[in-house]
């Protein structure tokens, strides 16, 4: 009974894990299309001491950001006379994912990410316009299901434009893999565990300039311009969705003040 019942929850699980189950129309594991987004929630001004903070919620992902700055560097040697520092902190909490580890003062993946971060908002921030200053930017996963260094940048976009720092434009990221030569778009974490492609990219959508891509595993050549085009496409579709909660926020604090905005 024991040696069937592994079989059945192997099988189980390597149809979930494997990104499309034909029994079900060819639906993946949480129900969604190949192209199809996970429903996306985003708030703007969650904190009252940042200068800029916003929540971003994709699927069962949850993010947290708070942005402080522009202000004096703390350390004077990193100072730059023409333009303004980026210095980013990236966190899961210890609750956030179904994996418990133990509590480390640093960890070498978090930071990678919040170097990734850094870099990829370095070239998108008007950096110039603020020399001599340092912009902190502190990300807090809340909840992990996949997706989370999208979700993370996703959300600095809003918190930067709630802290009022002017960019050259929105900063969008997706994630994609392939499966049988189907692209998945916006994937969870039973995805990102099937040991496929891991394609993740961050694009300013307007000009579609690319700051910031990673891969992890191998990429066929052949797959490689679909996989672009698809996480491009899905992008746009982010970008949509964050413009429409800045008009909204807009409108709300401009009624705070009695303004009558141009959106």
């Amino acid at each position: 009974q024991v040696k069937e019942w592994t079989v059945d929850a192997a099988a189980a699980y390597d149809i979930i894990s494997s990104g499309i189950n034909a029994e079900y129309g060819g639906l993946r594991c949480d129900g969604r299309r190949p192209q199809e987004m996970r429903k996306l929630k985003s708030e703007l001004g969650v904190s009252e001491g940042p200068d800029g903070s916003a929540i971003v919620e994709q699927g069962y992902t949850k993010v947290l950001v708070s942005v402080f700055g522009p202000h004096e560097c703390v350390n004077r040697n990193l100072r730059d006379h023409e333009k303004a520092i980026i210095r980013c902190s990236y966190n899961l909490a210890s609750f956030g994912s179904g994996v418990r580890k133990k509590k480390m003062v640093s960890d070498k993946k978090s930071t990678e990410v919040g170097v990734m971060i850094q870099n990829t908002f370095e070239a998108a921030v008007m950096l110039d316009k603020f020399p001599k200053s340092q912009i902190d930017i502190y990300v807090q996963v809340l909840q992990g299901d996949g997706g989370e260094r999208c979700v993370a940048i996703n959300a600095t976009t809003l918190a930067l434009i709630n802290a009022g720092i002017p960019m050259k434009d929105y900063v969008c990221a997706c994630a994609a893999t392939v499966y049988q030569d189907s692209v998945l778009l916006d994937i969870n974490h039973l995805e990102e565990s099937s040991r496929g492609p891991l394609f993740m990219l961050a694009v300013m959508p307007r000009t579609e300039s690319i700051v910031q891509l990673q891969l992890d595993h191998r990429l066929h050549n052949d797959h490689l311009d679909k996989v672009v085009k698809e996480t491009i496409q899905g992008c746009r579709n982010i970008q949509v969705l964050l413009d429409r909660q800045v008009k909204e926020w807009t409108v709300e604090a401009a009624a705070a003040y009695d303004i009558k905005p141009r959106v």
